[in-house]
């Protein structure tokens, strides 16, 4: 039996307080939810915790979540554990986000990774609106297999579209048997986890905001090399165009990958919006 899960967030703020407060309402149909709202930094943040009971997808299924995000208001999204694609029988399982962010909100989109296993027919779709004056941070970390358990991904294959309307979009179809992609020094390289960390605005960022967000992923980059050095991990970071920088990560396993991207989110937090990280509690449970 396949499951169909829908959640809706809509984040605002408060009326009834002075200071800003970032509340929240939630809808949800079928396996798909968020825990109660958490103020770990203070009113400002809503801090949620998406999750989905069953534990995985299986061919058949499909989530979807849609996030709006009205002026002024900032949401940090997480899971508590991966996200799994299952062996399918021959049917896609499909996960879509879309959201909506109006002037001035923020978002935080940062799920823990998302595992292929083998066998799975997986489809990703991202959408994040974005008005002129909002921003977000967002992630993906996708692991082919599980290397580690030496369960590699041999069979199946994996869509992703990420797409931010007038600022970027990416989208790829991964097939397991697709050596010269997966092993090509020009591709993944032999690696089977890719990490993809993005700061975006609705309009252009300011050129200092740029030049230090780029200065500090790189020196974080050095520093990573130097600690990683023989463990294969790859980086690098860009500015794709004003309003959008991109951090790609590839690595044998996903525990390097997210300390790397964890790292980068928490400069670019401080350099992007002065705020010290505040890193969710389910991040080390």
């Amino acid at each position: 039996m396949s499951w169909h899960g829908h959640l809706s967030l809509d984040y605002h703020l408060d009326p009834h307080t002075n200071a800003p407060r970032t509340i929240a309402h939630d809808r949800h149909d079928g396996p798909l939810r968020v825990l109660q709202r958490l103020y770990p930094e203070g009113d400002a943040v809503c801090h949620h915790v998406l999750v989905h009971p069953p534990g995985g997808l299986v061919g058949g299924d499909t989530l979807d979540v849609t996030v709006h995000l009205a002026e002024g208001s900032h949401a940090l999204v997480t899971t508590p554990g991966a996200t799994r694609y299952y062996r399918s029988e021959g049917q896609p399982a499909t996960q879509r986000v879309q959201a909506r962010l109006d002037d001035g909100a923020r978002l935080e989109w940062l799920p823990l990774e998302t595992i292929a296993y083998d066998g799975c027919i997986a489809r990703n779709q991202l959408r994040f609106e974005l008005a002129p004056g909002a921003q977000m941070m967002g992630w993906d970390l996708l692991a082919l297999g599980l290397p580690a358990a030496d369960l590699a991904w041999r069979r199946g294959s994996y869509e992703q579209r990420i797409e931010l309307p007038g600022c970027w979009l990416e989208q790829a179809r991964l097939s397991a048997d697709d050596h010269a992609l997966l092993d090509s020094p020009l591709g993944w390289a032999g690696q089977r986890v890719l990490g993809t960390f993005w700061l975006a605005a609705g309009s252009a960022l300011p050129r200092p905001v740029v030049e230090q967000a780029l200065d500090a992923a790189r020196a974080l980059l050095v520093a990573d090399a130097t600690c990683m050095a023989g463990t294969g991990l790859q980086a690098g970071v860009s500015a794709a165009q004003p309003s959008c920088l991109v951090l790609r990560v590839l690595a044998p396993r996903v525990e390097p990958a997210m300390k790397l991207m964890t790292a980068v989110w928490s400069r670019w937090r401080e350099i992007a919006w002065d705020r010290v990280a505040c890193p969710p509690r389910v991040w080390s449970t």
